[in-house]
């Protein structure tokens, strides 16, 4: 195996993080190392722990870098170190895991040098992780749309998020998308925080019809923007604020304000720039945890619509088991009358 410079040590905190490697080039289009992979990390460990801190995580591994196959990490990587907290977490199958729970910058430098890129956190705590305290809507424009129609959707979202009491705060995916993220108490499943995220994907339609949708197949979307209410599902995760992904660029899922969102170009934000960036204009989630918002209006809608509209559930994702109430998963193209 080709070695790619000597090995170096970080002292982060009480822990000595070993980077093996770290000259080896991850992102070929920009010559981007591990090494620096692993300093973006620590530049950004405060903000990115206030994101991820005390959550299971999924590590999203890219051990060849982006020229490589990536693979999702949901349990705890063997040889792990015994300060490298862990929560667990049930699956939809029922199996249960052990998952890599950040809570300090330690952990992110080693993750980094294991080739984690993205870190993909559960909406939920430690202490509890059957109830989420985040409620996610991811806005995700198909190939035929691009960023600034994510932003316009977002608006629309911000919207409705403002009628039923919650505040959200928008990030970039990383990409063409973007995320908004709402803290939520933890009064609520993950069934019910579906429901919610269900009911205001049916506002934005409504208030946007030419340009959203929550359409779950793709030839029902007709080139709108799909808002992915099955990333709110139990074991779904969307890439956190901070994030690096693994795209040729570098580029990083970044937290903006509503009024940076429009005006932003995603690939501005990437490892080489983010540091700085956080440096002269700080957090832009800061006030994230200030308060924790409820989610009974939207809830309200759910029942409204399913009273007043005959729209119950949707399909969940093809890996989870048959839900209550959930229509047939099938294409409607390729259904059969029942």
């Amino acid at each position: 195996m080709a070695r790619h410079g000597e090995a170096v040590e970080y002292q982060v905190g009480a822990h000595t993080v070993r980077v093996s490697n770290p000259d080896k080039v991850y992102f070929p289009e920009r010559g981007i190392t591990k090494r620096q992979v692993v300093e973006y990390y620590l530049a950004v460990a405060d903000p990115l722990l206030l994101a991820i801190g005390d959550r299971p995580t999924t590590l999203k591994r890219f051990v060849d870098g982006v020229a490589g196959e990536p693979f999702y990490a949901k349990r705890l990587p063997k040889g792990a170190p015994e300060w490298v907290a862990t929560a667990r977490v049930t699956f939809p199958s029922g199996r249960t895991a052990d998952q890599v729970c950040p809570t300090e910058p330690a952990v992110l430098a080693w993750a980094a040098n294991l080739g984690t890129l993205d870190f993909h956190p559960w909406p939920v705590r430690s202490a509890d992780t059957d109830h989420p305290d985040e409620l996610r809507i991811d806005v995700d424009p198909p190939d035929t749309a691009g960023y600034a129609d994510a932003v316009h959707v977002a608006g629309v979202v911000r919207e409705v998020l403002a009628d039923a009491g919650l505040t959200g705060y928008p990030k970039t995916s990383g990409g063409r998308g973007v995320h908004v993220l709402v803290r939520i108490r933890p009064d609520w499943d993950f069934v019910d925080v579906r429901h919610a995220v269900i009911a205001l994907g049916r506002e934005v339609e409504r208030r946007t019809p030419d340009r959203a949708t929550i359409a779950w197949w793709k030839e029902e979307r007709g080139g709108r923007v799909f808002l992915d209410y099955n990333q709110a599902a139990r074991d779904r995760t969307v890439a956190s604020a901070w994030s690096v992904r693994g795209t040729p660029r570098a580029t990083v899922s970044m937290p903006l304000t509503w009024a940076e969102l429009a005006e932003a170009d995603p690939d501005d934000f990437d490892v080489l720039t983010v540091p700085g960036l956080l440096a002269e204009r700080g957090n832009p989630h800061e006030g994230i945890d200030g308060e924790a918002f409820g989610i009974g209006e939207l809830l309200e809608w759910y029942a409204r619509d399913q009273r007043d509209h005959g729209l119950g559930d949707l399909p969940y994702p093809p890996d989870h088991p048959k839900m209550a109430g959930e229509p047939r998963r099938v294409q409607p193209s390729r259904a059969r009358p029942e």
